[in-house]
């Protein structure tokens, strides 16, 4: 093995490919240095940085490139030597790092120790092409009776989860783990800038209910390089691409979005680029664009579902990033503090929330006790805030029965965390409706 490292030195300086670039640091910022002199150098190439930190290329300049730190042991100065190392900057993963809590340079954070048989993982693949993409026609399951009857979702399907702190936006994506049990999808939780309490929590929830077998947890803290959290979901979803080409479903959570959005603005802002609305840079669309369109079903038959997660302020969707998000995903679940505060869980708002596939990744029973149910329940919602208070004798018979049954489906809806329904338990809460239309009282 040790002659084989020396022969391909020997062959390196034979033709030359030892000869590396040098530049000069001219410029220190938070989290990137300006260099000049390193006119050879190509976009996320790797480069060292005084053997005081590493780094990727950022931007390319004029004269100059920026360089984005992701691992510094001594503090920069300018006139600092930058050496380019002639290979694209790659992150680190491993297969036994399903069950476990790692970083993207193959750490596992809990055990802290660095995972054996490590394999280099690209920041960024090519797209896709269309060819090699199928159609989204395979139901994937929450167990949540409110997305899997009325707004189902796709294996491949890009499926927003919106809505403010505190409304129960993570715990449906924990919930849909949870229900992969015994589904083979192989499932990755990608979490962004949290507290390492949080992280650890959802890891032993996961654990406690058998899902920690399936699920890779990649984290970045609150307290970490904002170029590395910038980093975290793109390797996450490399890593998902490489499952996918193998035929596997793999499920993807990024949580959450915004945090990721308010990162890149802070390194843009550092590095001096130009900012645009709200003083996110321009590209912030293409940004997360790039991210999400790896989403989709493989015509080898894997596939990557993606549920992003979105923290808005006082219910507003209507904000930069959200709208952002919005349109490139394929669907969004709403979630409502107002129906949280009232005991409604999972707080969706069934009227904003919006499923793009609808039935087409549903069976025939489910897509038609399904859009029953939708039409029952978003008739009752339009006058239950009218209606609400009012002395239900003095309704008419018709309005008295659409109250009756809304408050019946809406009831049903309730569901606790970690208690995930099958298609047929679902399927009985509303056999009722059907009896209706059968009969011709409805």
């Amino acid at each position: 093995m040790e002659l084989n490292k020396i022969d391909k030195k020997v062959e390196e300086i034979k033709n030359n490919d030892n000869i590396y670039s040098v530049g000069k640091v001219i410029k220190v910022n938070p989290y990137t240095v300006i260099v000049s002199g390193l006119n050879d150098i190509t976009y996320y190439e790797e480069v060292d940085i005084a053997d005081k930190a590493k780094g990727f290329v950022f931007a390319v300049g004029k004269n100059s490139v920026t360089i984005s730190i992701v691992e510094i042991t001594e503090k920069i100065n300018p006139g600092d030597l930058v050496y380019s190392l002639k290979k694209q900057f790659k992150c680190l993963f491993s297969m036994d790092s399903m069950g476990k809590v790692i970083d993207i340079f193959g750490n596992d954070l809990i055990a802290d120790k660095k995972f054996d048989n490590l394999v280099e993982v690209p920041i960024e693949n090519d797209p896709l092409p269309l060819m090699d993409r199928d159609l989204v026609t395979r139901e994937f399951l929450t167990g949540i009776t409110g997305i899997d009857m009325l707004y189902p979702i796709g294996r491949g399907q890009r499926q927003l989860i919106i809505g403010d702190k505190k409304t129960g936006k993570t715990q449906i994506a924990l919930d849909a783990i949870v229900n992969q049990k015994d589904k083979n999808m192989v499932c990755i939780y990608v979490a962004i800038g949290k507290t390492k309490k949080e992280v650890k929590d959802i890891y032993y929830e996961l654990a406690k209910r058998g899902a920690a077998s399936y699920t890779i947890i990649i984290a970045s803290f609150h307290d970490e390089l904002p170029n590395r959290t910038y980093l975290t979901p793109y390797v996450a979803l490399s890593i998902a691409e490489e499952m996918m080409l193998d035929a596997y479903d793999v499920l993807v959570v990024i949580d959450d979005l915004k945090k990721h959005a308010d990162v890149y603005r802070q390194i843009s802002l550092a590095s001096k680029k130009t900012p645009g609305r709200d003083a996110y840079p321009s590209d912030i669309f293409y940004a997360h664009s790039k991210l999400l369109e790896k989403g989709c079903q493989h015509k080898n038959g894997g596939s990557i579902t993606i549920l992003p997660i979105i923290e808005t302020k006082s219910s507003d969707i209507t904000d930069y990033i959200s709208t952002n998000i919005i349109s490139i995903c394929d669907g969004q679940l709403v979630l409502s503090s107002k129906n949280f505060a009232k005991g409604e869980k999972p707080a969706l708002n069934y009227g904003l929330s919006v499923s793009r596939l609808g039935g087409n990744v549903q069976d025939k029973e489910m897509k038609k006790l399904g859009s029953l149910v939708r039409n029952e329940l978003l008739e009752y919602l339009d006058v239950r805030d009218v209606y609400e208070l009012a002395n239900i004798d003095e309704m008419s018979p018709e309005l008295q029965k659409r109250m009756k049954d809304g408050k019946i489906i809406l009831d049903k809806l309730r569901q606790y965390k970690f208690a995930p329904k099958s298609k047929e338990e679902m399927l009985s809460l509303y056999r009722f409706l059907e009896v209706g239309e059968n009969d011709g009282s409805r």
